[in-house]
């Protein structure tokens, strides 16, 4: 049996479901293609069977394959009821709250609101799991967490009640190797430079399957662009650091503070109906929210009310 967990077995099939192409899917887990094959290799291997069809599209699970897949998400269940129990037991005692996020988001979200909750109940405890959304989504649905955040509330579960801040928009940073940089210009006024030129840059974005890409990607369909993308990183301040210091063009929300330095890049707003997005926390439906759900809840929305549009 594959030493990898259930969960994160369920999450490479799902994606391979979803995507029907392992480049893709392996994009969307943030692992690479090879590593993904030889794993679904390796359980077919140990179990005698192919899990997938694989010889036209979309993907589908073979017969053997939905007896896995039933079998894992069995283990799953029975996993997320063990931890409410051990959870239920361990809480009578300490009062701790389960949030999960996605761990760049966390490095600027939760400095904004977690310090003012804690201050309303100084005896709760945060226990954050820093995890893809895909994971942390399933979480929440399994009542392995109290609250997740995230970006673009339109596409997570039906079964997640969730509050957002409202849209915000983003900002592309210009460097000086940009053929579109303007010499001592903090801020370009928006709405002068067309989005298909922008595309055209030399690009570095975040991976495949964030929130800010799936945007920029639908934006490079539309407008048929072909991307010179040059780097690409996991972690958002990583590529505004990269794009500040002349390797490309980068796109980031505009809730992130920028300090402006016309003499290294430009700040150019992207219009809002062109790029948005929102912040979110959800949680499960069927949760009955006490007072002190609802104080990190509003918590959180207040701070988001400050810059949202």
């Amino acid at each position: 049996m594959s030493k990898l967990g259930s969960q994160d077995i369920l999450c490479y099939i799902d994606s391979l479901l979803k995507y029907s192409n392992y480049s893709r899917a392996a994009q969307s887990l943030y692992i690479s293609q090879p590593y993904l094959t030889k794993v679904i290799k390796k359980i077919e291997s140990e179990l005698g069977c192919e899990l997938i069809t694989r010889n036209k599209l979309p993907y589908r699970l073979t017969e053997q394959g939905k007896i896995y897949y039933q079998y894992l998400t069995s283990l799953e269940h029975s996993y997320a009821k063990l931890i409410r129990e051990i959870s239920y037991v361990s809480d009578m005692d300490n009062k701790v709250l389960r949030i999960g996020i996605l761990p760049s988001l966390g490095v600027y979200l939760t400095p904004l609101f977690l310090p003012d909750f804690l201050e309303l109940h100084p005896a709760y405890k945060i226990n954050l799991v820093e995890d893809l959304p895909e994971k942390n989504e399933k979480r929440l649905q399994n009542n392995e967490l109290d609250f997740w955040i995230g970006q673009n509330s339109s596409s997570i579960s039906p079964n997640l009640n969730s509050f957002n801040w409202g849209r915000h928009s983003y900002q592309a940073i210009i460097p000086r190797c940009c053929e579109l940089y303007q010499e001592n210009v903090a801020v370009i006024p928006e709405g002068t430079i067309e989005i298909s030129t922008i595309l055209n840059q030399k690009l570095i974005l975040t991976s495949k399957g964030s929130a800010i890409r799936k945007q920029i990607d639908q934006l490079l369909s539309v407008y048929k662009v072909q991307p010179n993308i040059v780097m690409e990183s996991n972690e958002i301040y990583t590529v505004l650091k990269l794009a500040k210091h002349n390797l490309g063009l980068t796109f980031v929300p505009e809730s992130i503070h920028i300090k402006e330095c016309p003499s290294e890049y430009n700040i150019y707003p992207i219009p809002i109906e062109k790029m948005s997005l929102d912040y979110f926390i959800a949680h499960h439906g069927a949760k009955k929210l006490n007072s002190v759900d609802h104080d990190l809840i509003h918590t959180f929305l207040n701070h988001g009310q400050q810059c949202a549009i």
